[in-house]
């Protein structure tokens, strides 16, 4: 279903943080940038196609855990959706600078996707109530969180 409208229909539907035990998944490709496997907006998450959708169903899926992470730091957020997309946008916005130093920096350095990606792979990690290492990240500079992607990075 590539409805963009669809979208709303979500937003309206969407339940607190803490009610969702489940995330739905939703196909629309119309609100996904090109090299993105999925996002989670207000409690379901959606991909661009039916491929995605089934590697995210799949047991022990990262995807699934990752955005699962999403959904345990909203709840950390005064469990409210609209606080995460606030901070969200508010973290994303002052990393911008350094998408001249590294590329998609203004994602890849916000700190809900630094905690989502150091712990993806973890699938202890979203079996807790909230994930709230975002905050230590928040602390951080753009700077000193490019130096910490980078350690990530080698990880991963």
């Amino acid at each position: 279903m590539d409805n963009p409208l669809k979208i709303f229909s979500v937003i309206w539907r969407s339940r607190r943080p803490r009610r969702v035990s489940d995330m739905a998944v939703l196909r629309n490709s119309f609100w996904l940038r090109k090299g993105y496997a999925g996002l989670t907006f207000f409690g379901t998450v959606i991909v661009p196609d039916d491929e995605e959708r089934k590697r995210y169903e799949q047991k022990g899926s990262v995807m699934k855990n990752h955005e699962k992470i999403h959904l345990l730091q909203a709840r950390s957020t005064r469990n409210s959706w609209l606080l995460f997309y606030l901070l969200y946008g508010w973290y994303y916005v002052r990393a911008l600078p350094q998408n001249r130093r590294m590329k998609n920096a203004a994602y890849r350095l916000n700190p809900f996707e630094l905690e989502a990606y150091r712990h993806e792979r973890d699938l202890d990690y979203t079996r807790q109530d909230e994930a709230t290492e975002w905050r230590r990240y928040a602390h951080m500079s753009p700077k000193e969180r490019r130096e910490q992607f980078g350690t990530l990075n080698s990880v991963n």
